[in-house]
């Protein structure tokens, strides 16, 4: 299968957009380009499997590397593993859900698809990308959409938030950048899997891969430069919203477990405690966090700075464990935070509140909405049949095979957020959904549209399939996992 085309039709799908004339032309081609990436990623998925059962047990599948740059070595290097292909169908199923949800945007609405389509592009993109320049220049292109997105079609501080998302994530870009060029100087190539092949000195490690880990950490709310997350996502749009927590914030954890744990393992082992210590820290604090928040909106975002220190600390455990609950926590999150703002924002369209105090009573007049809330929430807090069970408890389980004290610490403080997400996430359920209706207005609101039902429907299928048959999404990434965990 030709990998390119997970580029090159949404890239299509997006330059036909200004063409079209009127919403209706315009939202139909965004959503056929929407279910093509996700048919193609199935396709992939498809292909990949009869690869792998026919005994196929490279480290890459459907490679292809073409010259792009010769005098700087810099290549065209594109191939998947089950890593990749679960964060590539990942962002397909946010995608959709995305268009679907913005369905009745009227301002400006060819650039707002437009620009919902070119995030897709960067993060397939990336997700793809074997050679480290191309995997740079990919994470770029999903970074100026999101400030457009948030400046244009936001709300509140959206000018504030706007530039503040976009200053630290090129903030973290520029990162990343000076950690790649470090690896490129002292090895020559921006190949991943050659640097792989190579032994980087431990006191070049030692150097750059703050730069490469701190920088992706950013885009994925490492503690303590995760500020930019809950303005970011408190001020976007409904559809950016979910791009942001669904699919741009596993960027950050993808590439701080492809890039710079898997290129520089020593360097990985050698700032282990600080990472545990980091990853901990916002656990704990965005837990925390999230009790004191009244804005719905709010209440996700700090919830997500919680759920991505999952990621972080199951990578920083480095055992294939808790690696593979990293991956299984960034699908996770994906799906259920997408789910959540989806939700949020289906609330806010009708009542034009996020306020926990202005709502109530939501299951009597919109009982489709408020049980999907219900869902997000309960996936959110780790109830078992979901998702986010199986994904922290991976991590746990993988955290305690580490056997030093700080690592049992952190990993016994780690599960007791559980019940401070319980706290935050009953009190919301209880207040937004059960009890009087706060509002007599609120009476003739209707509930959830045909696309907004399909959009929540496709979200929880996939949360629902992880929580109960976890082995799929288990033997998928675990090929891949087993590779970086062979050089730790």
């Amino acid at each position: 299968m030709n990998l390119s085309l997970l580029i090159l039709f949404p890239l299509i799908f997006a330059l036909a957009i200004p063409f079209c004339n009127g919403l209706k032309q315009i939202r139909m081609l965004a959503f056929i380009g929407a279910v093509i990436q996700l048919l193609l990623c199935f396709a992939l998925l498809y292909f990949y499997s009869i690869k792998r059962n026919l005994g196929n047990t490279s480290q890459m599948v459907f490679e292809n590397n073409l010259v792009w740059f010769a005098p700087l070595n810099i290549n065209y290097h594109v191939g998947v593993d089950g890593i990749s292909i679960a964060m590539i169908l990942l962002t397909a199923f946010v995608v959709l859900a995305g268009i679907l949800v913005s369905w009745n945007e009227e301002r400006m609405s060819k650039e707002f698809f437009f620009l919902l389509m070119l995030l897709s592009v960067g993060a397939y993109g990336f997700f793809i990308s074997l050679d480290l320049f191309t995997l740079f220049f990919f994470l770029e292109v999903a970074v100026v959409p999101k400030y457009l997105l948030i400046g244009i079609w936001g709300s509140g501080k959206k000018e504030y938030s706007a530039m503040k998302l976009a200053l630290m994530l090129m903030a973290g870009s520029a990162l990343v950048f000076v950690g790649l060029l470090g690896i490129y100087f002292n090895t020559g190539t921006f190949d991943l899997i050659q640097i792989s092949q190579m032994k980087l000195s431990f006191e070049v490690q030692k150097l750059f891969f703050p730069f490469a880990f701190i920088g992706f950490g950013i885009f994925t709310a490492l503690f303590p430069f995760h500020t930019w997350v809950p303005d970011g996502h408190s001020s976007a749009p409904t559809a950016a919203s979910m791009f942001l927590a669904g699919i741009s914030m596993k960027l950050g954890g993808y590439g701080c477990l492809r890039v710079a744990t898997y290129l520089m393992p020593d360097a990985a082992h050698y700032y282990s405690s600080a990472i545990i210590l980091l990853s901990t820290i916002a656990i704990i604090y965005g837990a925390f966090a999230t009790m004191m928040q009244t804005d719905l909106k709010y209440i996700n975002a700090y919830s997500s700075v919680s759920h991505c220190g999952f990621v972080l600390l199951g990578i920083g455990m480095l055992n294939q464990t808790a690696i593979n609950g990293a991956v299984m926590q960034m699908v996770s999150h994906g799906l259920m935070t997408a789910l959540f703002f989806a939700t949020i924002g289906m609330i806010y369209s009708r009542t034009h509140t996020r306020l926990v105090s202005q709502l109530g009573g939501m299951l009597k007049i919109m009982p489709f909405i408020s049980s999907v809330f219900v869902i997000a929430g309960l996936c959110s807090l780790g109830l078992p049949g979901f998702s986010g069970f199986v994904a922290e408890m991976t991590v746990f389980m993988g955290s305690w095979k580490n056997s030093e004290l700080w690592y049992r610490i952190a990993t016994i403080l780690s599960c007791a957020s559980i019940v401070v997400t319980a706290v935050y996430i009953l009190s919301a359920i209880g207040k937004v959904v059960m009890g009087n209706l706060e509002n007599n207005k609120f009476n003739a609101l209707k509930d959830a549209s045909w696309n907004e039902k399909l959009a929540a429907i496709l979200l929880i299928l996939g949360i629902v399939i992880i929580g109960i048959v976890p082995f799929l999404l288990i033997d998928l990434i675990s090929p891949g996992t087993n590779w970086i965990t062979t050089k730790l």
